[in-house]
């Protein structure tokens, strides 16, 4: 059964830093693409970054540049940092798994998600 679970989020002042986690489990992480997505209040749950089985990495243009996904195969487990967080950077934020080697274009096509965390950005 695949399973995601993501850390406890947190809340920093304009500027500041942030790490997520995610801990899968299920299957092997190398296998398939996974990413990670927000959602504020309000707005529609938009892609921040992916990385596919080939280790290709894309990131969304809000992010690029601030924020780098990466992954520890061993450990099962998908990172974000997050630097120069803003307060537009507000949202909750999950973790999730296409069932594909490549990662899909539309949300909709990743089969799992994390329950979410929240990160809050003080300006």
């Amino acid at each position: 059964q695949v399973r995601l679970v993501e850390s406890v989020g947190g809340s920093v002042e304009a500027g500041g830093s942030l790490k997520l986690s995610c801990q899968v489990s299920g299957y092997t992480i190398d296998t398939y693409c996974v990413g990670w997505f927000r959602q504020a209040p309000g707005k529609e749950r938009e892609r921040l970054a992916t990385i596919d089985s080939d280790d290709y990495k894309e990131y969304a243009d809000p992010v690029k540049g601030r924020f780098t996904i990466s992954k520890d195969s061993a450990k099962r487990i998908l990172y974000l940092q997050m630097n120069s967080l803003k307060p537009e950077d507000t949202a909750m934020y999950y973790c999730a798994a296409a069932m594909k080697t490549w990662c899909p274009r539309s949300i909709t096509d990743f089969d799992y998600w994390g329950q979410g965390t929240q990160v809050t950005i003080s300006s």
